[in-house]
């Protein structure tokens, strides 16, 4: 049962004040792609970029979180939404603390990456779509879960067993297929030098 008798209560310390303190903007970077895209090795690899420029950031991986926030969800349409409502709440946060926020989730469907854009101002969501082929991404098939779900040992699996809806107005395109992931991650920092989130 919802809880009604809660107040917000403010602090004294802003987001503008953070990110001042940091020397940066702060934003969800939100990789969306099938599995084998990429989204993992190149959110790992922009991290690691961007720790070196002197970036404040924090990775968020669909993976990992299943290790603990997510621990008691499954993949049913239901339990994908619950995921990825946890998730853009947690990178609501983790803005709001002023830091650079890679996420890296399937997230298959538009309407719940448009309901988690929805809870972040202007310029503060930046979806980035990992663009591969069905084709590609099986036969890269880096955790064998495109071959564990044909033999039927994995169920709802997007691509295979249930649809991946292509983004509309991604901010970013990565095609993962044409380019290596250090090109990948140079793309990701032109636009944020670009469009001012680093003043590196």
């Amino acid at each position: 049962m919802k809880a009604n008798n809660i107040t917000w209560h403010e602090g004294k310390v802003t987001k503008d004040q953070r990110q001042k303190l940091n020397k940066h903007l702060s934003a969800t970077l939100w990789f969306t792609g099938l599995s084998g895209s990429g989204k993992s090795t190149i959110s790992v690899e922009l991290e690691k970029k961007l720790h070196e420029l002197g970036v404040r950031t924090y990775r968020l991986d669909g993976d990992n979180v299943r290790h603990g926030l997510n621990h008691d969800l499954g993949f049913s349409d239901e339990d994908r939404l619950e995921n990825i409502r946890r998730i853009g709440e947690v990178s609501r946060l983790f803005v709001d603390a002023g830091v650079l926020t890679l996420t890296a989730f399937i997230s298959p469907f538009r309407k719940d990456r448009d309901q988690v854009r929805s809870l972040f101002a202007e310029g503060e969501f930046i979806e980035i779509h990992v663009k591969a082929s069905i084709e590609a991404c099986e036969a890269r098939d880096p955790k064998g879960l495109y071959k564990q779900a044909r033999k039927g040992q994995i169920k709802d699996f997007t691509g295979i067993h249930s649809p991946y809806e292509e983004p509309y107005t991604a901010e970013i395109i990565l095609d993962t297929e044409k380019n290596s992931v250090d090109e990948s991650v140079d793309q990701i920092i032109s636009y944020l030098k670009k469009n001012h989130y680093l003043s590196i």
